[in-house]
């Protein structure tokens, strides 16, 4: 699995979510806790080489099974590439490359595409039917993100102070919205332990050491009833769920301000994620989400994958542990400013 400066990438947890249609008990297989709920326990991953919108490499969601194979061959081929022994007379980089960044070693995104009920997908989104998400203006929403993505390939940023620094640099959350809502995969790390309670689930995510703890009602209208007051935003959101039939489904409002402007899926304080979590088989837990949001969006969507079982347990990922980059970034800051005044020594 990655590893990554201290911070350790392992298996992988998953959860399953289904819509009202789709709410169908799991196979008789899956294993079920004392109050006969299916159990969600265990190490899941959705690692994959699906992503959330879908690319224009494709033009239908769900991916004929030769060219899936085809994909998934050309993919095994690279990754074998990428791992063989380094040429040791191409030399090191030079300062200042900005496409150094993680060799193969470091990274772990999940090989062949993501399989919902034996279907290759060419995107988590099911609707728009185009597989991209219907932003009113999405150079407007995702205005932080862009600028954090240009000065986190170039180095190039006027890095202030700590809270200019994006959030993976500051070990807050997961860069890749890998906590939600909603739940994304990402380059490593994809993996979360799932622990189900009669009262509550707790998604322990590997990436940057989020837990999502979500409290379970009775039914939908108390879960409602039970949000937390609109002042207070948690990292994450605040979740309630309940229960429909075998679905667990949980709706979040309410996300911090600095993850809103920091995410690839934004959230205003009048959106709402609906998150539904279904085990449809021993080795497949379906995880369904639909976004509303009439700030960021001309129309809901929605979207599903599937948990498959990680190996092995979920590890500390000791994001502060030696992380040398924030100080590093900061210190480079001011090394440039002080090189920049009249005078300076060059």
């Amino acid at each position: 699995m990655a590893r990554f400066a201290g911070c350790v990438a392992v298996t992988a947890l998953a959860l399953m979510l289904v819509g009202p249609s789709l709410a169908q008990s799991g196979a008789g297989d899956t294993p079920r806790t004392q109050d006969r709920r299916p159990s969600f326990d265990g190490v899941w991953t959705n690692g994959s080489g699906t992503r959330l919108e879908r690319s224009g490499n494709f033009r239908q969601l769900v991916v004929p099974a030769a060219e899936a194979e085809a994909l998934l061959k050309t993919a095994i081929a690279g990754r074998e590439a990428a791992n063989a022994p380094s040429d040791l007379s191409a030399g090191a980089f030079k300062d200042a490359n900005s496409v150094a960044g993680y060799n193969s070693f470091w990274t772990d995104p999940g090989i062949g595409l993501m399989t919902v009920r034996g279907e290759a997908r060419s995107s988590h989104i099911v609707s728009p039917e185009d597989g991209r998400i219907p932003f009113r203006d999405r150079a407007k929403s995702l205005e932080l993100p862009i600028r954090e993505g240009v000065e986190y390939r170039s180095g190039n940023g006027a890095y202030e102070g700590p809270e200019d620094l994006p959030l993976r640099e500051r070990c807050l959350i997961a860069q890749s919205d890998g906590g939600g809502p909603v739940m994304l995969n990402g380059l490593y790390n994809n993996n979360y332990g799932f622990h189900l309670t009669t009262s509550h689930l707790v998604i322990e995510v590997e990436m940057v050491h989020d837990a999502r703890i979500v409290p379970i009602f009775g039914s939908a209208e108390k879960a409602r009833a039970s949000h937390k007051p609109a002042a207070i935003k948690p990292w994450l959101g605040d979740s309630v769920a309940w229960w429909e039939g075998d679905t667990l489904v949980s709706e979040t409002r309410n996300v911090h301000p600095v993850q809103v402007s920091r995410t690839s899926t934004p959230l205003s304080p009048q959106g709402t994620v609906t998150e539904r979590f279904t085990r449809i088989a021993a080795d497949e837990l379906l995880y369904q989400f639909k976004v509303e949001d009439p700030v960021h969006y001309t129309t809901a969507w929605s979207g599903e994958y599937s948990f498959k079982p990680g190996s092995g347990s979920i590890f500390e990922y000791a994001c502060h542990e030696g992380n040398y980059a924030m100080e590093g970034i900061l210190g480079g800051a001011r090394l440039a400013e002080a090189a920049a005044r009249p005078g300076a020594s060059q």
